[in-house]
């Protein structure tokens, strides 16, 4: 039981994991980087990340192969990397057997955080990583001080938007045709300082 360092090409350079036991147990370092282990399925390891701009060598294969699996429209390799240099954005990465599965993406605005995108990979959906992702970019919004969270989850997406009730969200408005496919956004607002 000591400090394992993951140095494969889609983990984060120079974090470290401290494993203890076989589930639920949270680590967190200060500075740059978050890490979290949650064993969520069938014995395996998961943990999550936080992926920060000062990190070069990040994760972008990995969380490209999530976004292309998950959206018609999915971010280029080059977007994600510039959103890496993007002071207001921040990432989480879920990581299972060192594989990326998951990542969701938060904007800091002055007092809020808007979360760009929450993506579990096909393969892996259903072992309640998504859950994770995103209980732990609510943990680290309040931990940054921030008083609200907002987010815009597609109107047919049920299975979504119930997550997001569950830690704390709630239904304010729609965005008409705001997809690219037309459908339309249901606008959801977390007020923080509420929980």
């Amino acid at each position: 039981q000591g400090k394992r360092i993951y140095q494969n090409p889609l983990s984060c350079p120079g974090s470290s994991v401290k494993e203890e036991g076989r589930m639920n147990k949270l680590h967190i370092k200060k500075g740059d980087k978050v890490e979290v282990i949650s064993g969520v399925s069938k014995g395996s390891r998961s943990k999550v990340l936080e992926v920060s701009p000062s990190d070069k060598q990040v994760i972008i294969e990995g969380v490209h192969m999530v976004e292309v699996d998950c959206f018609d429209d999915p971010w280029s390799k080059k977007s994600l990397m510039d959103e890496l240099k993007n002071n207001l954005a921040r990432y989480l990465v879920a990581e299972l057997d060192s594989v990326i599965v998951g990542y969701v993406g938060v904007w800091f605005v002055v007092d809020e955080g808007h979360i760009t995108n929450v993506a579990v990979h096909s393969n892996y959906r259903g072992q309640r990583i998504g859950d994770r992702l995103v209980e732990e970019m609510v943990k680290l919004c309040k931990s940054e001080g921030l008083v609200s969270m907002t987010l815009e989850v597609r109107s047919s997406n049920t299975i979504a938007q119930n997550l997001y009730r569950k830690y704390g969200f709630k239904m304010a408005g729609v965005r008409k045709e705001y997809y690219s496919d037309r459908e339309d956004a249901i606008i959801m607002w977390n007020q923080l300082s509420e929980l």
